[in-house]
């Protein structure tokens, strides 16, 4: 069983590599990891990319409060374009309206992982604020992960086909 296992594994990674694009290739080897790394995975870069971000600007005067904002507004459109081509499926919306239903889950998620942080780092964790930090990224990744499931890029539903029968008496029509 599990040299099977290995044999289609290996089939699937050779067919991914030889996707005609590079954007094709990336997105068939994303494919081959569980949704729920892939969504890590880019978390990781855009907190790589905020860090880095924030550094930058910080160095060059930008106030902290301002360098922190800027850089995270940058990585939050890094992460919802990564999100977009390698963890989640395509939505039917516009890419405007599923931007803005991103940022609604992203300032949840973020205005909750802050909120965790706030807590833990002014009560049982003061002696060691960088547990606190990763208490509330973990909260806040879980939210984020659900809210951008369920709602950011949840599939749009089909309208409802006006051809369909009445289910109850109190829809039929009388002429």
């Amino acid at each position: 069983m599990y040299d099977e296992l290995r044999k289609r594994g290996t089939s699937r990674l050779n067919e991914a590599l030889r996707m005609p694009t590079l954007h094709a290739r990336a997105r068939s080897l994303a494919a081959l990891l569980p949704r729920p790394l892939r969504f890590l995975a880019v978390g990781g870069l855009g907190l790589a990319a905020n860090i880095v971000l924030f550094s930058i600007a910080w160095m060059f005067g930008v106030p902290s409060l301002t360098a922190g904002l800027l850089a995270l507004v940058a990585a939050t459109v890094l992460t919802w374009r990564l999100n977009r081509a390698f963890t989640f499926d395509r939505t039917g919306r516009s890419q405007r309206e599923e931007a803005m239903r991103y940022a609604l889950v992203t300032t949840v998620a973020q205005g909750t992982s802050y909120a965790v942080f706030a807590v833990l780092v002014l009560t049982v964790l003061a002696r060691l604020p960088q547990a606190a930090i990763v208490a509330g990224a973990a909260v806040g990744a879980l939210i984020s992960y659900n809210g951008h499931r369920l709602f950011a890029f949840a599939p749009r539903k089909p309208a409802a086909s006006p051809a369909q029968p009445a289910s109850r008496p109190s829809e039929l029509v009388r002429a």
